[in-house]
């Protein structure tokens, strides 16, 4: 079983390079608010704290390579605000639906900021083919029992993934002994951080030498964990009603095909549009179910959504 090999590295750069390079070629002439502009502008180095730690598992910030790593996701995801805002948006509405579910099944809270790091909490879709929030491969989600294919997804529903997700993270707990090497079995493979950890003659994340997306995977996760655990400490500010939160649904089960989900949705009270965000797992406009299948498909409460039919 292997998780994508697959995360949002580097983008934060780029975005602060190109803003810098944009600041620098748009900048005014006129003297006085040139001089305005640089006074008002300022960027500060981050304090790392003193303690982190990630699922109970201390960091060993003493290392110097491992302060420096650290030091440099705080910076890249503090300094990227526009995607750390929408982060704490997000997170006011999918992290409740997380939580209960990693915690059904003794994972760690701090697993839901992996989650973060691998998808922006969206049902993102990698070049290599991993999809959703958890950014599962589709082999991976038939080893796990998800049905993939044309018409139905479900790694695209948000609480049959996350259950992956956990038995993947219990059974990498099991073979590489922590749950920081668990983290990174995630993005690597257990099986290539278990080579790695034999063939270094180490046992732990932080004393492996790693190529540049998995040695900077945990930190990532540790550095949006405590961002988004500490937003005014790190210049984010915002009130609670800036935050999305989730639309209350119910479930209808289907054991039948359907052959016009615009019409099936007309005749629950909503659009298609609004059936398709909450069951981004239907791939197209019907469903197939030549099996006789029982499917539950989410419907939002009325009063929520103001277009209908």
């Amino acid at each position: 079983m292997k998780i994508v090999q697959k995360t949002l590295a580097g983008i934060g750069l780029l975005c602060l390079g190109a803003l810098f390079i944009n600041a620098f070629q748009e900048a005014p002439t006129d003297e006085n608010l040139e001089k305005k502009i640089i006074n008002d502008y300022n960027v500060y180095a981050l304090q790392v704290p003193d303690y982190l730690e990630f699922a109970g598992e201390r960091v060993p910030l003493s290392d110097p390579d491992v302060l420096e790593r650290m030091d440099k996701e705080l910076l890249v995801n503090t300094y990227w605000q526009s995607n750390g805002l929408l982060m704490f948006k997000r997170a006011q509405k999918y992290f409740p639906i997380i939580e209960p579910i990693l915690a059904k099944n003794g994972i760690p809270d701090d697993f839901k900021y992996l989650a973060v790091i691998e998808s922006g909490l969206t049902n993102a879709k990698s070049p290599a083919g991993a999809s959703g929030f958890w950014q599962i491969m589709k082999a991976t989600a038939r080893e796990n029992g998800l049905e993939v294919n044309d018409n139905v997804d479900e790694r695209y529903n948000l609480e049959m993934a996350t259950q992956v997700a956990c038995d993947y993270l219990n059974k990498s707990k099991e073979r590489l002994g922590s749950w920081t090497n668990a983290a990174a079995g995630y993005n690597a493979g257990n099986y290539g951080i278990s080579k790695r950890l034999d063939a270094q003659k180490v046992d732990n994340y932080y004393d492996l030498l790693l190529g540049q997306e998995t040695g900077r995977y945990v930190f990532r996760i540790i550095a949006l964990k405590e961002i988004l655990s500490n937003p005014t400490k790190y210049g984010f500010n915002f009130r609670t009603k800036d935050l999305y939160t989730a639309i209350p649904t119910y479930k209808v089960s289907v054991d039948t095909a359907v052959t016009d989900f615009a019409q099936f949705a007309k005749d629950l009270g909503i659009n298609y549009k609004i059936l398709k965000i909450h069951n981004s797992w239907l791939r197209e406009n019907k469903l197939n179910n030549a099996s006789r299948k029982q499917y539950f498909i989410d419907v939002p409460e009325k009063g929520y959504y103001s277009t209908t039919p």
